[in-house]
């Protein structure tokens, strides 16, 4: 059983930065494939970044050269550092664990992007 807690959410001014982090309980931590997937308001959920359990990272168009997703297996954590942040990345943005057919999910943040 994995545990996934998010943190790191709230409000900010376009153009600005926000880390997420997501902890992640479990002794097995390492092994899962880990990634950040965000759901906005009448819009299906859809998989922000991703980082395999070797390190390996991957990322959706909308936000290559601005979000950037890496994990520290010592503190069991996952982060995604977002940066020249726009409206359209408003969403509820939550944390995702896989290991073959076993996924987890987080609570879920909330990023809200206005002046």
């Amino acid at each position: 059983q994995v545990q996934l807690v998010e943190s790191g959410g709230g409000l900010v001014q376009p153009g600005g930065s926000l880390r997420l982090s997501c902890a992640a309980s479990g002794r097995v931590y390492r092994v899962y494939d880990m990634g950040w997937y965000r759901q906005a308001p009448g819009n299906e959920r859809e998989l922000v970044a991703a980082i395999t359990s070797g390190g390996s990272t991957n990322y959706a168009d909308s936000v290559k050269g601005r979000f950037t997703i890496s994990r520290d297996n010592g503190k069991n954590t996952v982060y995604l550092q977002m940066n020249s942040l726009t409206p359209e990345d408003t969403a509820v943005y939550y944390c995702h664990a896989q290991l073959s057919r076993i996924i987890y999910w987080g609570q879920g943040t909330q990023v809200t992007v206005s002046s």
